[in-house]
């Protein structure tokens, strides 16, 4: 499965990524050996997710959410949260 998700940063910043693995990407993270964006902003929490099955709509999806501007981002988080 492909991941496409929306950190949190300590300084309230949202990263947007996509990974195969988002346990072991978001420990990556919090380990200061993740993007160069997240290792001064650690500790980062996971606020949101998306699965895909191929890469292809994964990255796709990732590029449409990294051009989002941040209070459409906290919109899906929020709909995201609203819908656990």
């Amino acid at each position: 499965m492909n991941y496409v998700y929306i950190l949190r940063c300590k300084d309230n910043t949202l990263y947007t990524g996509w990974t195969t693995n988002i346990e072991r990407r978001l420990k990556k993270h919090n380990s200061g050996n993740g993007a160069k964006y997240t290792r001064g902003r650690i500790p980062v929490v996971l606020e949101y997710y998306e699965v895909y099955e191929s890469k292809k709509e994964a990255t796709k999806r990732e590029y449409f959410i990294k051009k989002l501007n941040k209070s459409k981002k906290e919109k899906l988080i929020r709909n995201f949260k609203e819908n656990l």
